[in-house]
Formats: C-alpha cells, sequence, structure tokens
C-alpha cells in the first residue's frame, strides 16, 4: 500500500485595527498546492508512457518480421556443414584470423593454416593437448574434433580466461569429461609464463589466451577441411557449470552428465563460434527490421500530423526513436516470439525426421537457433518487468486519484477564503490616501474654514487623529 505524506497548513488570523492580516498569505498556499497538483496529474499521466502503443498493423508487420527471417534461418543457416550464411562466416574468420596474425608479425599470403601455426608458436600454452598420441587420448577419450570443448580454457568466457591464467601459472591443463573435472599437473615441460612480476604475468597470460583463441576459432593447423573452432559461449556454459561444481565438491548431476554429452556431439558436427556467428544473423536482421518499421510507420505519421512551422529534428527523434519506448519493445517480442515458433517448429521436424521414428536429440539442437532463444527470453523479461512496474503504478494511481480529490477541494476552499477575507487592495487605497497631499490639503482648508465661521479652537478637527479622538469620545 503507497504512503503519502499529510500536510496541513495554518494561517493565523488578525482582525486588530480594522483590518484582516494572514501570517501566511493565502495565495502562497494556493500555488503550493496547484504546483502538488500538477505533480500528481503527471505521475497518473505516466502509466501511459509505460504501456505499449501498437496498432493492428504494428502486430501484422513484426510477425511477418519474424517469419520471414525464421524462413532465412530455415534455408540459409540450416545446421554446420549445410548453411550458406555458415560458409561466410567460415570465410569472414578466416580472414580475420589471417589478418591478426599478419599483426603479430606472420609474413604469409592467403594461406590459412601457416597463419595458424604461427599463431600457435607465438601464443604457446601448456592446456593445448588434442588426443593425438598424447596421455590425454586414452584418459579423457581426448581428439583433435573435441579437445577445444572439453579443454576449460579454451571457452571464450570469464570462466575460460581464469581457467587459461591458473594453467599458464601452474602449468597444468584442466577438462572436463564425463561430468568430471580433470586436472593434469606438469602438462607442458618446457612452457615457462613470462613476466618478472604478477601484474606482468597477469598481462601475459590474458595475451597468451587472447592469442591462442584466435589461433583456434577457424581449426588448428594440422586441421583437414573445416577444422574444430572454439566452443560457442552459448555452451561453454555446461562446462562451466560442471567445473563450478567440482570446486565446490559438489558432485555433478546425471542432467549434467547428459547435457554435458549432448554438447561435446554438437560441437563435434561443427556447432562453434563460426555457426553461432552465422545464427545471429537472421536474429539481428529481424531486430533492425522491427525497429526499422517502427520508425518509418511513426516518421510519417509526424509529418502528415506536424505543421511545417512546428516541426524539428529534436521532436521528429522524440516521435520515431526506435530503442527507449514500450511500443518498439512489444512489437520486438512479437517478431523474435513468431522467429522462436519458425524455427522451432522446423527444429522439432528435423529432429523427428533424423530420429527414423524417435526423436533425435542432436539433431534438433543442431536445427534450434541458441540466439534467436536467447533474444527471445530477453524481451519475454522485458515484458514481465513493465507489466509489474504498470501494475505497481496503477495501485499508485488509486491513492492518487484521491489525493487529487482532497487537493482539489482543498484549493477551491483557500480560492474562497482568499475572496472573502484578502482586503489588501482596500486597505492600499487607504493609505495611499493617507499619505497623499489631497488629504493633507483637505484637512487645512477644513480647519481654515471653521476657523473663519469662528469655531472655537479646541472644536476644530485639524487632522486624523483629531478625527480619531472625537468619534472615539476624547472630546
Amino acid at each position: 500500500m503507497a504512503e503519502y505524506n499529510v500536510s496541513s497548513v495554518l494561517f493565523e488570523m488578525d482582525i486588530s485595527g480594522g483590518k484582516y492580516n494572514f501570517n501566511s498569505a493565502i495565495i502562497s498556499a494556493i500555488n503550493e498546492s496547484e504546483t502538488e497538483l500538477a505533480t500528481i496529474d503527471e505521475t497518473i499521466s505516466s502509466i501511459e508512457k509505460m504501456r505499449p502503443d501498437c496498432d493492428k498493423t504494428d502486430y501484422i508487420l513484426s510477425a511477418c518480421s519474424g517469419a520471414l527471417c525464421g524462413i532465412i534461418d530455415i534455408f540459409l543457416v540450416g545446421k554446420p556443414g549445410e548453411s550458406p550464411i555458415g560458409k561466410l562466416t567460415d570465410k569472414w574468420f578466416s580472414n580475420r584470423t589471417m589478418d591478426f596474425a599478419k599483426l603479430c608479425g606472420w609474413r604469409g599470403q592467403g594461406d590459412l593454416s601457416s597463419a595458424i601455426r604461427f599463431l600457435e608458436k607465438r601464443f604457446k600454452v601448456p592446456y593445448d593437448q588434442h588426443g593425438a598420441g598424447d596421455i590425454a587420448k586414452g584418459l579423457l577419450d581426448l581428439t583433435p574434433s573435441n579437445h577445444h570443448f572439453k579443454s576449460l580454457a579454451h571457452n571464450p568466457t570469464l570462466a575460460g580466461l581464469f581457467f587459461s591464467i591458473l594453467d599458464q601459472f601452474s602449468n597444468t591443463s584442466h577438462f572436463v569429461s564425463e561430468g568430471q573435472l580433470i586436472t593434469i599437473d606438469n602438462a607442458s615441460g618446457g612452457f615457462e609464463l613470462k613476466g618478472n612480476n604478477i601484474p606482468a604475468k597477469l598481462v601475459c597470460g590474458f595475451v597468451n589466451w587472447f592469442g591462442h583463441l584466435v589461433s583456434d576459432v577457424s581449426g588448428s593447423s594440422g586441421s583437414k577441411g573445416r577444422g574444430s573452432g572454439i566452443p560457442s559461449p552459448m555452451w561453454s556454459w555446461v562446462n562451466d557449470i560442471i567445473a563450478l561444481k567440482r570446486k565446490l565438491n559438489i558432485p555433478a548431476s546425471e542432467f549434467d552428465k547428459n547435457i554435458n554429452d549432448l554438447a561435446v556431439k554438437i560441437f563435434k558436427e561443427g556447432f562453434d563460434i563460426r555457426f553461432q556467428t552465422a545464427q545471429a544473423i537472421p536474429v539481428f536482421v529481424n531486430e533492425i527490421t522491427v525497429r526499422f518499421i517502427y520508425a518509418v510507420r511513426r516518421m510519417i505519421k509526424y509529418f502528415s500530423d506536424t505543421r511545417g512551422t512546428e516541426r524539428s529534428f529534436i521532436s521528429l527523434w522524440k516521435k520515431c526513436e526506435p530503442f527507449s519506448n514500450p511500443t518498439v519493445k512489444r512489437m520486438l517480442t512479437v517478431a523474435h516470439g513468431t522467429f522462436c515458433l519458425v524455427d522451432t517448429g522446423d527444429a522439432v521436424v528435423r529432429g523427428f525426421a533424423a530420429g527414423a521414428g524417435s526423436f533425435n536429440a542432436c539433431e534438433f539442437f543442431l536445427r534450434l537457433n541458441i540466439a534467436g532463444i536467447g533474444r527471445f527470453t530477453i524481451s519475454l523479461y522485458g515484458e514481465a518487468k513493465r507489466g509489474i512496474a504498470v501494475r505497481k503504478q496503477e495501485n499508485e494511481n488509486v491513492f492518487l486519484m484521491r489525493k487529487k480529490l482532497i487537493i482539489q477541494d482543498y484549493i477551491i476552499g483557500l480560492k474562497e477564503l482568499y475572496a472573502l477575507y484578502d482586503d489588501r487592495e482596500l486597505l492600499r487605497f487607504i493609505d495611499d490616501l493617507e499619505k497623499s497631499n489631497i488629504y493633507k490639503q483637505a484637512f487645512a482648508k477644513s480647519a481654515e474654514l471653521a476657523a473663519k465661521r469662528n469655531v472655537p479652537t479646541d472644536m476644530i478637527l485639524k487632522s486624523k487623529n483629531d478625527i480619531d479622538d472625537f468619534v472615539g469620545g476624547a472630546r
């Protein structure tokens, strides 16, 4: 229940001397009450800014945008190895890897394997076991196609950075396999982290971690074909949770193990950060399209409803900006919801089709657009948060409406009191008359006339004080 401070105004009235005087001016109380009333009106009307103002056309266009981008995702993104957009993102990452190698001193030209080999030597780390002929193959079932996922330090997350620094300081390797956190001591005999002190070693450790991630983002130097990149941030949390539980001496649940096995299978099929980027493209297109639709429709309405003399860039931006208002956020919720409906429907159908009578979870998650699910979740969270805020404001508005009625009655009473008792204008007239020369000359002429009429001197009223004394009975 909302609480409000109740204030009262006490007017002290003085009627002495035949005058009405207020120690507190009524007009000041009226002004304060009207200011408070304006604040209440503004607070009550603010709830309208929290509600979306979408019409039928907004909803239809948003749903069409989501459906169109969902179709793009189905046919142009698909799953790893069959994705036209995925081939473009693979090429983009390959070019960025070679650009980074050139910045670090590589002198090759167009040879990705050479650039990766150069970066691997330049940013050498102790946790790069790949399971080809080393101890990790039998111990961890580690292979060149899964070692980037199982190695915690290869995760492009804060947890990955933490384990990379830890492994470089202690010359160890940390892996997650079958729900267990496994540590290999003395992982690389010839490794030594550079730096003369702790801060310098931390900087070198971060540079090594980042540089090594870039060397692995397009696969290893010995990869044949596409190669295994680094894990998607959307799936890296699987390993992070297991590692955190083991550090806290909490055993991994069967669910954790099953999710971890599923994530490894998906990664081996090519679902890495490159494919995650490909999935984000139709989601981004959906976002931009809806915001563009909102801005264009409001801009057309602005120019049709606003006269030329009243137009300005500031007012246009307030009407059309597609970022901070609840209307465009509702449109985005509809668009991303439609996108996820189309994409998830396709993934379910493909999952059953690939399972030959049963449901193939790996096929389902390979085609499920995780970026779209994440963006839709953010929209739903925003809708829930705004709904709670609107509900809270509606409850407060009930009390504000009551307070508004009380203040309105209070102002009416003050104005009536002001009209009845405020005699400042009359008193100002009398005061001006007292101080004017005409008033003084009238008394002088009256006294002179009385003397000529032989009125006794003690009976002549020569000033206002003589009149007050006479009326009061002093003479």
